[in-house]
């Protein structure tokens, strides 16, 4: 993603004045709309490069893997442990053409944990539609499910 550490910046704004509760799609709406009206000022790296924009609303792009990728979902579940967890994650993506590129789980006292790293460079589906579709899923399986474009995820959480 060209410009990683002015993304970062502007979403750590957004975060900042509208609080860590934010809506996380209104975030990275926001984000990408204020990424687009500054990236034609911008010069440099930015406007030469010929990775494609941030895109929240419409199907995935793809990113140099060093940015991560917009390509890659990043899927967070937590809740207490059952069985059909893992499944119900496992056959939203496969719905969506998405394929598993990493996953880790752990169980402790009874608590469910899990990361999933996802392709979905086949996906027809839009990151948003596919947030809702987990997001209902965990609503059903009792768990919570955060996901997001790894990108986004990194570009979030540097150091």
């Amino acid at each position: 993603m060209p410009n990683q550490e002015l993304i970062y910046r502007i979403t750590r704004a957004i975060y900042d004045r509208l609080g860590a509760s934010a809506d996380e799609n209104t975030v990275e709406e926001l984000v990408t709309d204020i990424y687009r009206a500054v990236e034609p000022s911008l010069g440099g790296a930015a406007s030469r490069s010929t990775a494609p924009p941030v895109s929240v609303g419409s199907s995935f792009g793809s990113a140099p893997a060093t940015e991560g990728s917009a390509s890659r979902i990043i899927i967070s579940v937590f809740g207490v442990d059952h069985p059909g967890i893992v499944a119900g994650v496992a056959e939203i993506l496969s719905e969506a053409q998405c394929s598993i590129i990493d996953i880790n789980q752990t169980v402790v006292q009874g608590k469910f944990a899990m990361v999933i790293i996802a392709d979905a460079s086949r996906s027809q589906s839009s990151i948003g539609d596919l947030k809702d579709r987990l997001r209902s899923e965990g609503e059903k399986l009792g768990v919570h499910i955060y996901a997001q474009r790894e990108d986004l995820f990194n570009a979030m959480h540097r150091i």
